[in-house]
C-alpha cells in the first residue's frame, strides 16, 4: 500500500514539475543550465562535503569500538542519502539500510540502533534551527509576500517543536523494551527473548544523551558546517549560471528548501515539491521562476551523479553483506 502511495505521489509530483517547467519558459531554463555547463557538475559533486560532515557528526554517536572509520561512515551516509532521496521509502529506508551496513561491519545492534535514533533526533533539531535562520531572513525583508511565506513556515516549526520534545522524552522512557514486552504479551510471550536486546538499545540511547559534549558538538559544530557546505552547492550553481546571488541568500535558499523537502518526505525524491519550493522561495528572494527552476534542475543533476551511483554501491555492498551474514548472530552476543 505504501509503495503504491509513493508511486502515485511521485507521478503527481512529476506532473507538477513538468507543468512548472512548461509554463515558465523552458527554453530560458535550459539556456541557464547550458551557461552553467560543467560548473553545475562541480556544484553537484560538492555534495560530498556535507556528506563528509554528516559522517563526522554521526560517528561519535556509535559507542562501539568496531565502528567504521571516516571513510566507512562516508560510504554509509552516501548509501543512506541515496536510498532516502531516490526510493519510495518515506526517508526511513535509508536508516534501515545504514543499520544493516553497520551490522555487516561488526557494530553491535544496540549501538547501531541507538546511534541512528539519536542522529535522527539531533538532525531534526538542527534542521529546525537552520529553518529558523531562513525564516528570520524572510521576516527581515518586510515585504508582504516574504512575510506571508515566513509566517507559513514558522507555523510549521511551531507544530514541530512539541513533537521533538515528545521524541526526546520517549528516548528516556525505555521505549524499545516497553514495546517489545507489550507485543510479547499480545502474542503470548514469543518476543521475550528480544526484551534483553531492546533494553540494551534503550541503555545505549541514554548513555549517549548523558554525554552532553556529543549532542553539543553535533549541534554547534558539525551541523553548522553541514549546512554551510550544503549551501555552497546552491551558491556555486547560481555562480556558474552567472546569477549574482550572495552566499547569505544561498544559505536562506538551502535552509527553506530542506524544510519543504523534509515536510514532503512521502514523495520520492521530492519530485514536484522541490521544484515548487525553489520557485516559491526564489520568488521571495527576488529571483525569476526560470532561474529557480534552473537551480532545481542543477539539484536534480546531483541525484544523477551522486545518488544513482550510491544506489549501485548499496546493491554491491548488500550482496557482499549477504554473503557474509553467517556470523551476524555472533556479533550481537554480549
Amino acid at each position: 500500500m505504501s509503495n503504491k502511495l509513493g508511486r502515485f505521489a511521485a507521478f503527481l509530483g512529476l506532473l507538477i514539475a513538468v507543468w512548472l517547467f512548461w509554463r515558465n519558459n523552458p527554453r530560458e531554463v535550459l539556456g541557464l543550465m547550458r551557461v552553467g555547463g560543467a560548473g553545475l557538475l562541480l556544484a553537484a559533486l560538492v555534495h560530498v562535503l556535507p556528506m563528509l560532515v554528516s559522517a563526522c557528526n554521526w560517528r561519535p554517536l556509535i559507542r562501539d569500538h568496531r565502528r567504521p572509520g571516516i571513510s566507512g561512515m562516508l560510504h554509509c551516509v552516501w548509501i543512506r542519502e541515496s536510498v532516502n532521496s531516490l526510493l519510495p521509502v518515506a526517508r526511513i529506508g535509508g536508516e534501515i539500510v545504514s543499520f544493516n551496513f553497520l551490522r555487516d561491519r561488526g557494530v553491535r545492534s544496540p549501538a547501531a540502533v541507538a546511534s541512528i535514533v539519536v542522529d535522527m533526533q539531533l538532525g531534526l533539531i538542527s534542521q529546525m534551527l537552520f529553518t529558523l535562520v531562513g525564516i528570520a531572513f524572510l521576516f527581515a525583508q518586510a515585504a508582504s509576500e516574504t512575510v506571508r511565506l515566513a509566517g507559513m513556515l514558522a507555523r510549521g516549526v511551531v507544530i514541530l517543536i512539541p513533537l521533538l520534545i515528545v521524541f526526546a522524552l520517549i528516548q528516556h522512557a525505555r521505549p524499545f523494551e516497553r514495546l517489545t514486552r507489550l507485543f510479547g504479551r499480545a502474542i503470548g510471550g514469543k518476543l521475550s527473548a528480544l526484551a534483553g536486546q531492546a533494553a540494551r538499545i534503550d541503555r545505549r540511547i541514554v548513555l549517549i544523551w548523558r554525554r552532553p559534549i556529543l549532542p553539543l558538538q553535533y549541534l554547534l559544530l558539525w551541523q553548522p558546517l553541514h549546512f554551510l557546505a550544503a549551501s555552497l552547492e546552491i551558491w556555486l550553481a547560481l555562480y556558474f549560471m552567472q546569477v549574482p546571488v550572495g552566499f547569505t541568500q544561498a544559505i536562506v535558499f538551502e535552509s527553506l528548501i530542506q524544510a519543504i523537502s523534509s515536510a514532503a518526505f512521502f514523495v520520492p525524491g521530492g519530485i514536484g515539491v522541490q521544484e515548487g519550493g525553489f520557485v516559491l522561495i526564489g520568488g521571495a528572494l527576488g529571483l525569476d521562476a526560470s532561474i529557480c527552476l534552473a537551480v532545481a534542475g542543477a539539484r536534480r543533476l546531483r541525484d544523477v551523479v551522486v545518488f544513482m551511483p550510491g544506489l549501485l554501491a548499496w546493491q554491491i555492498t548488500h550482496r557482499r553483506g549477504f554473503r557474509g551474514d553467517g556470523n551476524s548472530e555472533s556479533r550481537d552476543t554480549p
